[in-house]
């Protein structure tokens, strides 16, 4: 698709034209022209928006859709396109369905399922069988189906030999092991932060030191065995040092934090509302500025909407029984541009790509055109109209949100809102 987008602001710090406001061309897919002004050469659609900047492609390192198993919940098709509206055109796509994701089959059938989109699926398989923690998966096979990681989705690994064989084998090919962040036996049946906040509410808590220790005793198998190891959505300011710690000595260690965790406390629990009722569990406002300076110095590697549609009913029940999970991909950029200038706010939405193996696209003449569309400026109530995902539990729902995402560009085709 021929496409000539008019006066936008470029923002990407690897590009020649960053901060410069200029008339892109696109031509069956790449970028032809960037000038100034450019007259349209052969009558092709114009993209007139308002304030309108334009960025590499955003990504996400963490999302669920269902499909297969859950389409309740989201099927693919419906999710790439909310990712698409969502300034998303990178997406890995986590293995909790029904089946597990856990064979080179599975991992076809989700690569077959988002052919010819404009948004790139990448799945993460599944790091045991079926997800159930006894026995590795086919991690190879899934490799060569296209794979760029393996995560037992928000359940941990609880046995630690399993853990160091997994990194072990893994390390022969490259392969990127995620180790969900959490001790059973100390998380018990927790459903929330255990702070003053569970005991006046009356519910059972789930505390940072379960993140910690298991957190603790995955950097002791990465330093043992090598390999390579991707702790997904860290949760509490020890778990920044300890990760801090363990960069300073050279081990090969990434992590992420989901976005609600860095705005939002567990004093949102206190109408029961089970929106936000997620995985790790909202923390105390000193986590929280934890989190935002690891971002800032670098020791956090990226955000992540941790987008997980819960269909209504098992999200619209008792506290106690509720599943945990938000959608979040449709308010990533509002949520996060509340707490970080527009500039720290894009480098964190097209940050981690490296470490998954995913080529960046920067802007420039000649390359690949991959660019999200936005207006960093609106600033906006999100409500219920706006969910474009086929659950509607978001944790973001009533608040405030600074950012309007226009849509997307990617694989020669554009989704505009």
């Amino acid at each position: 698709m021929n496409v000539l987008i008019k006066s936008a602001t470029i923002v990407d710090p690897k590009s020649d034209f960053h901060n410069q406001t200029c008339d892109i061309l696109i031509e069956k897919g790449i970028i032809s022209q960037i000038s100034e002004q450019i007259k349209n050469p052969s009558k092709v659609k114009e993209i007139n928006l308002d304030n309108l900047h334009v960025s590499q492609g955003w990504f996400d390192s963490s999302v669920s859709f269902g499909e297969p198993g859950y389409e309740e919940r989201e099927t693919i098709a419906n999710g790439l396109e909310t990712a698409a509206r969502s300034g998303f055109t990178d997406v890995a796509v986590n293995s909790n369905t029904n089946p597990v994701i856990d064979s080179y089959a599975d991992i076809s059938f989700l690569k077959g399922k988002a052919q010819g989109n404009p948004v790139n699926l990448y799945p993460i398989g599944a790091l045991t069988k079926n997800s159930e923690g006894e026995d590795l998966a086919e991690l190879f096979d899934m490799k060569n189906a296209g794979a760029i990681a393996y995560s037992d989705y928000q359940k941990p690994i609880r046995n630690p030999n399993l853990m160091k064989l997994a990194l072990q084998y893994a390390s022969n090919f490259g392969g990127l092991i995620y180790s969900f962040p959490q001790e059973s036996k100390i998380s018990g049946l927790g459903v929330m932060n255990e702070n003053i906040m569970s005991t006046s509410l009356g519910l059972k808590g789930n505390p940072t030191l379960a993140e910690e220790l298991q957190i603790v005793r995955d950097l002791f198998l990465l330093e043992y065995t090598g390999g390579k190891l991707h702790i997904p959505t860290i949760s509490s300011a020890k778990s920044v040092e300890l990760i801090r710690n363990a960069k300073s000595k050279k081990l090969d260690v990434s992590c992420s934090v989901a976005i609600h965790n860095l705005i939002l406390t567990d004093d949102e629990l206190k109408t029961f509302d089970t929106r936000f009722k997620v995985m790790p569990p909202l923390r105390t406002q000193s986590d929280c500025d934890a989190l935002i300076d690891g971002l800032k110095d670098g020791t956090i590697d990226m955000v992540t909407s941790d987008h997980n549609p819960i269909d209504i009913e098992h999200k619209k029940i008792e506290f106690d029984y509720a599943m945990y999970g938000t959608i979040g991909l449709e308010t990533a950029f509002g949520a996060l541009h509340k707490v970080f200038t527009m500039k720290k706010t894009i480098d964190l939405l097209t940050k981690g790509r490296e470490r998954f193996g995913i080529d960046l696209m920067p802007i420039a003449i000649g390359a690949k055109a991959k660019l999200t569309l936005f207006n960093p400026n609106e600033n906006y109530q999100f409500n219920k109209g706006m969910i474009l995902s086929t659950s509607k539990n978001a944790i973001f729902e009533n608040y405030e949100l600074k950012g309007k995402v226009y849509g997307v560009y990617s694989n020669n085709q554009m989704v505009l809102n």
